[in-house]
């Protein structure tokens, strides 16, 4: 085979250094807005909202740029993100549920004679 004809499993897909760089220090960025949550003792929903978020935003900078599924197809993409994200909101339905349950447990016991 000559060089000219390549086939499409012989090109190497390359990224620019500064990509894995400026990714490299906006994980750092985030990390330290992470810290900065604890260092300003900020608490209740804020707290968890702000340490999930940040935690959600470095995951998925990780899963795009350093496991290259920015590049990959959308079936792909959807296959690994998706079913995490079905998780998150069963989760959240689980929640918002427990603490209607516990609200009404609570108004059940406080009546009298209960």
């Amino acid at each position: 085979m000559a060089n000219s004809e390549l086939t499409h499993d012989s090109v190497k897909q390359q990224h620019p250094i500064s990509l894995y760089l400026k990714v490299w220090a906006l994980l750092f960025l985030l990390s330290t807005l992470s810290y900065l949550v604890d260092y300003f003792h900020l608490q209740g929903i804020l707290r968890w909202s702000l340490i999930l978020l940040f935690m959600a935003l470095k995951a998925g900078l990780i899963a795009s740029v350093f496991m290259h599924m920015r590049w990959e197809r959308l079936a792909l993409v959807y296959t690994i993100f998706l079913p995490p994200l079905v998780l998150l909101v069963l989760v959240g339905l689980m929640a918002s549920e427990a603490s209607y349950i516990f609200a009404l447990r609570e108004w059940f016991f406080s009546l009298p004679g209960g």
